[in-house]
């Protein structure tokens, strides 16, 4: 049901490489989780060449369902664990086939390494980019991004709601979006789950520029030893009924 993203795909100055590889991409038995989770993790990998050129020292994973399944209506969940390490950017979002951002794009969950929150948001045309519909939301006291969440979000024909573990933190309705621009929430969207690091929007959240673009050093090393990984215990799609 899953696709692979390979190492030509590259965008918001992203610190890494994406590669199909078990280093990359994995299965484990986390303590917490159901039965197994995924594991997406960056790796470094000093001087890593991608086919079109672009040097980077870091490798990660991402993967997605395009063309093999897809949602328009109804609820759409993950239940992830992340790191506490700031520059990560790992993300569980939908994506409309066509032209970005005209396609349509819904970000279940965004994690910038800030621990305490965790950030959701809709992208079409007018709506793009630095978006108007965005929505931090901060974790109750006791707990963090470290800890097992359930993110998620709610389709219909005229709104859009997102959860975490079934608390309601955002609603954006048909209205909301058609003062910046046309409604792109009534066709079918796939699934991605992805790892990035550094970047444009750490970058905006933490000023770091050096040594590398939203990522500080501490992290690098961290990645270098092995300990930053984003787990999913799993995802799973209901319809409106």
């Amino acid at each position: 049901m899953w696709n692979v993203e390979g190492p030509t795909f590259w965008v918001n100055n992203e610190l890494q490489a994406y590669v199909d590889e078990a280093a990359t991409i994995s299965f484990a038995n986390p303590a917490g989780a159901e039965d197994g989770a995924l594991v997406l993790k960056p790796v470094s990998r000093p001087g890593f060449v991608t086919p079109t050129g672009r040097v980077t020292d870091f490798v990660s994973g991402r993967i997605n369902t395009r063309d093999k399944f897809s949602v328009t209506y109804g609820r759409i969940a993950a239940r992830i664990r992340m790191p506490d390490a700031a520059g990560v950017w790992p993300a569980f979002w939908m994506l409309g086939y066509g032209q970005w951002p005209d396609a349509g794009e819904i970000d279940i969950m965004e994690y910038v390494g800030v621990p305490s929150w965790t950030a959701v948001a809709m992208h079409g045309p007018g709506y793009s980019g630095d978006t108007p519909l965005v929505q931090r939301q901060d974790f109750p006291a006791g707990t963090d991004v470290t800890d097992w969440h359930e993110y998620a979000v709610e389709r219909t024909e005229d709104t859009v709601i997102f959860f975490v573990d079934d608390r309601e933190i955002y609603r954006v309705t048909r209205a909301d979006v058609e003062q910046h621009g046309p409604w792109r929430f009534d066709r079918p969207e796939y699934l991605i789950l992805n790892f990035a690091i550094g970047g444009n929007y750490p970058n905006a959240v933490n000023g770091i520029t050096a040594p590398y673009f939203g990522m500080p050093q501490e992290t690098a090393d961290r990645i270098a030893l092995g300990e930053v990984a984003m787990e999913v215990d799993w995802v799973r799609v209901w319809s409106p009924s």
